[in-house]
């Protein structure tokens, strides 16, 4: 999708906004705390209908106000595309494409895509296994849409499953036993598809990461990312059978997709505890660049880039490094500095203070 043009109401810090973008390179500049990072969340959210920052959506709803409205408009295959969002507070909001409300949100999933960038992206390496599952996974969906049901469904089962878990209070009356043979049962059908499909993501992405870290990091250096299961080799069911005096016991569900770790090894040691930061820095980069080029692979047209103030914490080389390594195709940059050697933008978008704090005079030039 070539995006053009994007509308806010009550979103975040903006009570409106009204921004177009380039179909290259687009630069967004304002002080810190003006809503240029808002900006590219609402991007994100139509396109995964989520935040980016790992926020609820409550707090996407600008304070006092009872909903938000993100909209969107771009061509996609020569046609045009109006994505539209209502966010409430705790409540199911409308989706709209084209005018049509879908059915279901997911429906919205696949007609925008992104690629996103950010300082706190050094988390996928230095963080936990959630935050690397959750990297496998955000590529999963945005390489098929229909890989979002088959996460959808092992994070349904299992919350059943530990709801049961914990009710049970270590111990199972018959009906409870039988519940949770059928909850195993599901659990294990749904956590095998999920781990199959981010395995054969995973031997996609390998060779896109080791590209990558060498381009970024200047240097070439080996690379690894391994699928650690440790039920993997007997399966699930086994693993859940086996486990299950353990999990009454602790009131929750301790094996399954859900605990499963990609560790990452730079030079043969793990990179989250011998890793230099400025290598941390660039693998991070690396992975994401893998998915945006796999994902571009696999749909055969580039996410929109949303590069949230990435070069802020980049030394000036790995600056020059990963502009060099972005493929073609729309991007949109976020600073609150000078841009970064070798940007060139076919538009420049200032955020403007209006006196009260809120970012409210978007203009172009």
């Amino acid at each position: 999708m070539h995006l053009e043009r994007l509308w806010l109401t009550d979103f975040r810090s903006y009570a409106s906004a009204d921004v177009q973008f380039a179909p290259g390179l687009t630069a967004v500049l304002g002080a810190n705390g003006r809503g240029k990072t808002n900006l590219l969340e609402a991007l994100g959210y139509l396109a995964t209908l989520k935040s980016f920052r790992g926020v609820p959506t409550e707090a996407l709803v600008r304070a006092g106000t009872e909903r938000a409205i993100v909209r969107a408009e771009g061509t996609r295959d020569r046609r045009n595309l109006l994505l539209e969002a209502e966010l409430l507070p705790g409540g199911r909001g409308r989706m709209q494409l084209n005018k049509q409300r879908v059915p279901r949100a997911r429906d919205l999933l696949g007609a925008m895509r992104v690629s996103v960038f950010s300082p706190d992206d050094l988390v996928l390496v230095k963080g936990g296994p959630g935050e690397r599952r959750t990297w496998i996974d955000d590529a999963l969906v945005a390489v098929h849409v229909r890989n979002d049901a088959i996460q959808a469904d092992v994070d349904r089962i299992l919350r059943q499953r530990n709801a049961l878990l914990k009710r049970a209070g270590g111990r199972l009356n018959n009906e409870a036993e039988l519940t949770l043979d059928v909850f195993d049962a599901k659990f294990a059908t749904a956590g095998e598809a999920l781990v199959t499909a981010r395995l054969a993501l995973l031997d996609l992405l390998r060779p896109h990461v080791q590209e990558a870290y060498a381009h970024v990091a200047q240097r070439a250096a080996p690379v690894d990312a391994t699928y650690m299961a440790p039920w993997h080799h007997t399966g699930l069911a086994e693993a859940l059978a086996a486990g299950r005096a353990d999990d009454l016991r602790r009131g929750v569900s301790l094996v399954g997709p859900h605990r499963d770790e990609v560790a990452l090894r730079l030079n043969g040691l793990p990179s989250r505890t011998h890793a230099s930061q400025g290598e941390q820095r660039s693998l991070s980069l690396a992975l994401r660049l893998a998915a945006h080029r796999v994902v571009t692979a696999s749909v055969e047209e580039p996410p929109v880039l949303l590069l949230d103030d990435v070069f802020s914490e980049l030394d000036p080389e790995r600056s020059a490094a990963l502009l060099s390594a972005l493929p073609t195709g729309q991007a949109i940059l976020t600073t609150a500095g000078v841009l970064p050697a070798g940007a060139e933008p076919e538009l420049v978008v200032h955020i403007d203070e209006d006196g009260i704090g809120g970012p409210s005079v978007v203009r172009s030039s």
